[in-house]
């Protein structure tokens, strides 16, 4: 009996292969690579990728209704260049896409009702995905779409949401758009419905933080955890700073003082030609653009990063002005590159630096040991500090 259950659960499974091959025009084998691939850049344990597998062979796909507002299309731009595999041979088949300004057929009163029969068919579980800022000023006439402003569409659209997604800076918390002096109120999703929902910022963002995203939402039934400002934590919990490519040269001091100077050609740390990377968090470093290799994001390609992800970094700051560190600032210890040539130490100077150099040390060691560290584990080395002495004081 045991055998016979086995060959069914097997025919089960080779139908169900059947299925997704010819569905998404890709093998069995690489369907499960990119499971595993969403699984890990999600942070899900072993084994995730199974439910996640099961999850797009079987579950219904979820309507998605995709607005746009003030913005330049970038992020669409952005998703259509997903590969591994492509938008749409995964994306558009993993979910229905029933309203798209740029990529639909339908236009005027067609597109219109396309999207109003979406939302009556599936009432309470549709995704409603916003891309760019809602002009807020002067009643909302600053952007009109079939004769309704933004401000009522997206909370028409939002009130008979499963979910709402609001994808790049512009939708996650006003972008370009709401820089000073912000002649059309540009706000963000949020601020507009009152309520938090879940942000995917970039200018543009990465595909697959998007695509992640939704494939939880499919999986699990809800969205992933997320940060206060609503950025999923698997995309947007670390600093660029500490996975940057360059963080080896900005450890030892190594640093690009000019475009196209010596430290730029050698690929030094761009932090001193205004880097945003350091207060700045995104997963760029580690997951890049457009599957084009290391050189498919600013820093990678020799420029800095802008802070895209930060309200109050990105299009806020000058591109070129010195960020803020937010945990370790560059140290002053190392020596420059090339020193200047000159007399040797007196044994004057060198009896004084000695006197220094052992008050010195214990802030050196208690730099070179921070360096890197994240801020959850600063936070609890300061809480566990705190307590200790909490202790000794009773």
């Amino acid at each position: 009996m045991q055998q016979a259950f086995n060959q069914e659960t097997n025919r089960a499974a080779e139908a169900a292969a059947a299925v997704i091959e010819r569905r998404l025009q890709i093998s069995r084998r690489e369907f499960l690579q990119f499971c595993s691939g969403v699984a890990a850049t999600l942070g899900l344990p072993a084994g995730a990728e199974a439910a996640i597998a099961q999850a797009v062979e079987a579950a219904k796909r979820p309507s998605v209704i995709w607005l746009h507002f003030q913005e330049c299309t970038g992020c669409s731009e952005s998703l259509l260049r997903a590969e591994h595999p492509t938008l749409e041979k995964l994306i558009l088949d993993i979910i229905s896409l029933d309203y798209h300004e740029t990529l639909m057929v339908a236009a005027g009163h067609q597109a219109e009702k396309a999207r109003k029969d979406a939302m009556a068919a599936n009432k309470g579980k549709y995704v409603l995905v916003v891309e760019g800022a809602i002009p807020t000023k002067d009643k909302g006439i600053y952007c009109k779409v079939g004769g309704h402003t933004a401000v009522d569409l997206v909370k028409e659209c939002a009130a008979d949401a499963a979910a709402v997604i609001a994808i790049g800076s512009c939708a996650s918390w006003g972008g370009m758009p709401s820089t000073d002096p912000n002649p059309t109120g540009a706000s963000s999703v949020a601020e507009v419905l009152g309520k938090p929902v879940v942000t995917i910022p970039g200018c543009p963002p990465s595909p697959y933080n998007f695509l992640a995203t939704v494939v939880h939402f499919l999986t699990f039934g809800k969205l992933p955890a997320t940060d206060k400002l609503g950025r999923p934590l698997f995309a947007y919990s670390r600093l660029i700073h500490e996975n940057c490519e360059r963080r080896a040269h900005f450890d030892a001091g190594r640093f690009a003082m000019e475009f196209g100077d010596e430290g730029h050609r050698k690929g030094y740390c761009l932090y001193k030609l205004g880097c945003k990377g350091p207060e700045t968090y995104a997963n760029c470093p580690t997951l890049g653009f457009g599957d084009a290799g290391e050189v498919s994001w600013p820093v990678g390609c020799g420029h800095p990063c802008i802070g895209c992800t930060e309200k109050g970094v990105g299009f806020a700051k000058p591109i070129h002005a010195v960020s803020k560190m937010l945990n370790v600032v560059p140290p002053q210890q190392y020596a420059r590159i090339v020193e200047e040539q000159g007399r040797g130490a007196t044994f004057a100077s060198a009896a004084a630096l000695a006197a220094i150099a052992g008050a010195a040390a214990g802030g050196a060691a208690m730099l070179t040991r921070n360096l890197g560290m994240s801020h959850k584990a600063e936070e609890l080395e300061k809480a566990q500090e705190k307590k200790s002495t909490d202790k000794a004081g009773v």
